[in-house]
Formats: structure tokens, sequence, C-alpha cells
């Protein structure tokens, strides 16, 4: 049986869209954050060759230099104000969660409510400032020892350091400016706008090979088969959810005596998002980011460059694990915290049948939570893995990868979920207002003439 909110979101229709007057102005703002982003990954740094930059992207295309571009939104290719791209920030968030789990200090600002988040996000800022100075640096010695620079010295360096960051701190800006007042998460809205700018050219190239018959025609068939497979399983597995009874108890107010009533507890598979796969893909760009431009020297560094490559056994064992790792880590720590949700539960005076209400019922929680984690976190490195196999196997271009197709689900479904909340929300308050408006005129009615 279908709540009402889900039956008013059934009933959504073009006409309630037109009468939402904050959501449209939300979703312009977030268009127009969005075109602000696409035209700075447009916008090159000062003092760069051009012309041998983009001859030595095209050869890194197949490797490193194709993650890094995807998570850039093609930024990292023409070394535009935006080259870092948002990953520092993510990065910077990585550490600080990391932390905030382990370090006394920090547990301690996650209890003091607003006030210690706003810290915390403070804190985030400094590290997203410090990593993306750190990367621009060995981006711009890099850039030097390539031969990318016209004018290579202190003046180049410190022109190319001050532009990334900048660059940096302003997408980090606009991601936070479209999380409050727009649609959506505002850093998973860029790198989703990054990847589908993108795709086309990927696409145009992978048929391209098809047709210079480096590719077979049934290769092709056959991975966009399997890309419409994997979108097909990844909104599968988003949509599902394991559901815990809750029960009620009897309420008595005054002489009256309401029965108990019961409800579900929804737990979705993959309660962490699209959020481990990019964590993830963040580690494994954070150290190679500098290399990609020549800057990794001596055997010892070329050995784990080489072992640490796309497709290559180490790089797919850490890359699974580190999913599963932070699949597990984040929901915990952020996305569904067990200790919390017993609490609330408590509170309301609901229960799961057989469990005591407290301790009990978060050590139940935790224990069905785990469970299902070892399905959510197995399915999040399958999709991401099983392409980036083929992909090595196949010389596939990398937009056909498991992290692209994450990214584009989960942001896309969680865009459109935000999008009917605002629908319904308007309409619950159209309907409160028009049910006001009837009570008025229904006590205008009844009123009859006054006595004297």
């Amino acid at each position: 049986m279908a709540s009402a909110a889900e039956q008013m979101a059934s009933n959504i229709s073009w006409s309630a869209f037109g009468k939402a007057t904050e959501l449209r102005q939300r979703i312009l703002f977030t268009i127009g954050m969005l075109m602000v982003y696409r035209l700075g990954t447009y916008i090159p740094v000062p003092g760069i060759d051009s012309g041998a930059l983009r001859e030595f992207m095209d050869q890194a295309a197949t490797g490193i230099g194709g993650i890094l571009s995807m998570f850039t939104g093609g930024a990292l290719s023409r070394m535009a104000i935006f080259t870092l791209g948002i990953m520092p920030y993510i990065s910077a968030s990585i550490v600080m969660q990391l932390l905030g789990s382990m370090w006394e200090p920090l547990k301690n600002l996650k209890k003091e409510g607003e006030q210690g988040r706003r810290k915390l996000t403070q804190y985030t800022r400094y590290g997203t400032v410090f990593l993306a100075t750190a990367q621009a640096y060995g981006l711009s010695v890099g850039l030097e020892a390539g031969g990318f620079a016209h004018d290579p010295g202190l003046f180049f360096r410190a022109s190319c350091i001050i532009t990334i960051v900048g660059g940096t701190m302003l997408l980090m800006w606009i991601g936070e400016q479209i999380t409050a007042r727009g649609i959506g998460n505002g850093i998973s809205l860029i790198i989703f706008v990054g990847i589908i700018a993108e795709i086309p050219a990927a696409l145009a190239q992978f048929l391209a090979q098809g047709r210079s018959g480096t590719i077979s025609p049934l290769t092709i068939i056959g991975i966009l088969v399997m890309v419409g497979l994997v979108l097909l399983f990844v909104v599968f597995m988003e949509r599902s959810l394991r559901k815990i009874h809750i029960q009620y108890p009897r309420q008595q107010r005054g002489m009256k005596v309401f029965d108990g009533s019961s409800s579900h507890l929804p737990i979705k598979v993959n309660p962490a998002g699209v959020i481990p796969a990019i964590f993830a893909s963040a580690l494994l760009l954070l150290p190679t980011t500098i290399s990609t431009f020549g800057g990794a020297s001596g055997p010892i560094m070329s050995t784990i460059l080489a072992l640490f490559g796309p497709g290559q056994p180490l790089y797919l064992i850490f890359f699974g694990g580190m999913i599963i790792f932070f699949t597990y880590f984040y929901t915990r720590e952020v996305a569904f915290k067990t200790d919390e949700v017993a609490d609330n539960l408590k509170n309301q005076n609901g229960f799961v049948p057989g469990i005591r209400p407290g301790k009990k019922t978060a050590e139940y929680l935790d224990y069905v939570v785990t469970r299902i984690l070892v399905l959510g976190s197995g399915y999040l490195a399958l999709v991401a893995l099983l392409p980036e196999i083929i992909r090595a196997q196949l010389s596939v271009p990398f937009y056909f990868g498991g992290t692209s197709v994450l990214i584009i689900v989960s942001v896309g479904m969680d865009t459109i979920q935000q999008i009917q909340s605002h629908l319904v929300a308007h309409q619950y308050e159209g309907l409160i207002e028009k049910s006001q408006l009837r009570g008025k005129r229904s006590a205008n009615k009844r009123k009859g003439p006054s006595r004297r």
C-alpha cells in the first residue's frame, strides 16, 4: 500500500512544477553554477604550451591521465584553472572523517551540534588549501620538467600555484552554494556534470576505434549491452531496501486509549551511495597526480607506478579493498549511525518486536547493517572493478568504467528524488492553504446575525 507522499509524487505533473517557484529558482541557480564550472574548465593556466600538453594527454588518455581527466571534467587535459577539480576537497574530507573517528578532540566536536559541524567544515577547508597547494606545486614542477611551460622559472611556478589553488577553492565554494541554495549535493553534481560532458567525445572515440578495425563490431555491441545491464543492475541495487518492523505501543490520552501502530525502518542495501567509490578513487589518484607529468624518478617509484597502474592486479585489489572499507566506514560514521537510530526510536516509544529498546536495539541494528553491507560493499566493488578489467583487456575508453556509472546513476537518482520531495512539499503547502481558506469561508457562512 503506497503512502500519501508516494501517491502525491506519482501525481506530479508539469503544471505542479510550473507553480513551484522556489524549486524553479533552485534548479536555475544549480544550472547557472554548473555553467560557471564548465566555463572554468576551458580557461587555461597562464604560461602553458597547449600543443605539447595536448599531445602528452592524448598518449596518457588510456592510463592514469584518463582517470584524472574524468574527475576534473576534462580540465586536466587542457590544464585549466579547475585542473585539480574537487578532488583535494574530497581527500581532505576523507582525512577529517578518519581523524574524527579516532582522535578524541574531533569526536567531541561532532557532539557539539551545529557549531561543531562548522568547525569541522572549516578544518576541512584548511586541509583542502594545503593539499591543493602541494599538488599544484607538484604539477608546476612536473610541467617544467616535461617541457610544457613557455617560460620556466619561479614566476611560472608561483602563477601556476596561485591559479590552480584559487580555482580549487572557487570550485569548493560553488559546490557548497549548490548544496545550500540549489538542488542535490553540489560536490557530487560537479563530478556528475564533468563525466556527462566528456561522454560524447569518449563515445565518438570508441566508435572510431570500431571503424578503424581496432575493435570488432561484436565487441562494440557487447560493451554497449554490458553498460546497459550494469546501469539496470545499479538502479535495482540502489533502490533495494531491508525493512525492519517497528512497533509502537498503545497510548492513553485523557479518557481515550489509542491502539498501537506499526511501521518499517528502511535500510538501503548501499547506504553509503557512491561516496566509497569516490573516496577510493581519490586515494588512488592522490599519489599519482605528480607522476603523470613526469615528476616520478627512481626505479622504486617507477615499479610502484607500474604495479598500481589501471588494470594491474595490485591496482584492482587495492581499489576493491578501499571500496569495501569506505562502505563500512562511511555507513557507520555518517550514513547510518545505529546508536542514534536506536535512541530516536526509544524517544518515540518505538521498538523492534522481541528486542529491548536502547542498547539491545543498537546491537541488533548493527548486526543487521553489518550483514547487509556484505552485499552492498560487494556490489560496489563488482560494479567498479568489472568494467576496469574489461577496459584493460579490450582497450576500451575510460568512460566505460564502473565508477562513472555509479556516479551517474546515484547522483541522478538522488537529484530526482530531491526534486520530487520539493514538489510534494509544495503540494502539501497548497492543500494546507486551501483547507484554511475553506475553514474561514465556512465559519463566515455559519455566523448568524448579532443579538442586540
